[in-house]
């Protein structure tokens, strides 16, 4: 392939939007994912494995493996919300206008 085929876009502030999910299942997951991540990195930054991680979040060893592989449909923003306040971290919500 040289480069004249090759077409580059411009992708947006929300990879679901990308994707083709419909707006308010795009902001959902949105949520989630970045949710998901910062629970992620925390167990990350702490060293543990998934089963201190597990006991720590009074959660199975599986689920967490759920969460660290980023199978976002098994989690709810209540409960990503839930764990990362049991880990100390602070959630904040923000909303605003769409910009046009």
């Amino acid at each position: 392939m040289n480069q004249e085929e090759l077409k580059v876009t411009q992708g947006s502030q929300n990879v679901f939007d990308d994707l083709g999910f419909a707006p308010e299942d795009s902001q959902n997951l949105r949520i989630k994912a970045d949710l998901m991540l910062n629970l992620r990195s925390f167990i990350q930054s702490k060293g543990w494995t998934q089963q201190k991680a597990a006991q720590f979040f009074g959660e199975t060893q599986p689920r967490i493996s759920d969460l660290m592989t980023g199978d976002i449909e098994r989690f709810s923003i209540d409960k990503l919300v839930k764990m990362l306040s049991r880990a100390g971290l602070e959630v904040r919500v923000e909303v605003g206008l769409k910009a046009a």
